[in-house]
């Protein structure tokens, strides 16, 4: 009888987990939806991401549109995206860890079929 009851929990387990991927999932699709903006140089280049880190707009003021200055526009294109990257990576964890109950499980996105969470770039 053990071991039927032991079967019984784990059919509770897949359970769960089924609910658990079904609330990524919709949790995947909310974050697709919101925006985060970043800006670099006071605001002479703005950064616009989705919840998944995907960028959706550029903003530059034309200040920024010097020839002679093309390649410090380019640090900061790339440090206003790597910013608000970084916003909503950090709103992802703070959801998954509401989805979650507050439990750190390496690998869970991707056993979810969700992707790979990229961790947080080390700033130079």
């Amino acid at each position: 009888m053990g071991l039927l009851g032991n079967l019984g929990q784990l059919g509770g387990l897949l359970k769960q987990a089924q609910q658990m991927q079904q609330k990524m999932q919709q949790l995947q699709e909310v974050l697709a939806e919101q925006r985060f903006e970043a800006e670099a140089g006071a605001g002479l280049v703005k950064a616009t991401v989705n919840g998944r880190g995907d960028l959706v707009r550029i903003k530059l003021k034309p200040d920024a549109l010097s020839p002679s200055e093309a390649e410090m526009l380019e640090e900061l294109i790339k440090s206003a995206v790597c910013a608000a990257s970084d916003k909503a990576q950090q709103c992802y964890r703070q959801e998954i860890g509401k989805v979650t109950g507050g439990l750190n499980l390496p690998g869970l996105s991707e056993m979810l079929g969700l992707g790979a969470l990229p961790e947080p770039e080390a700033t130079q």
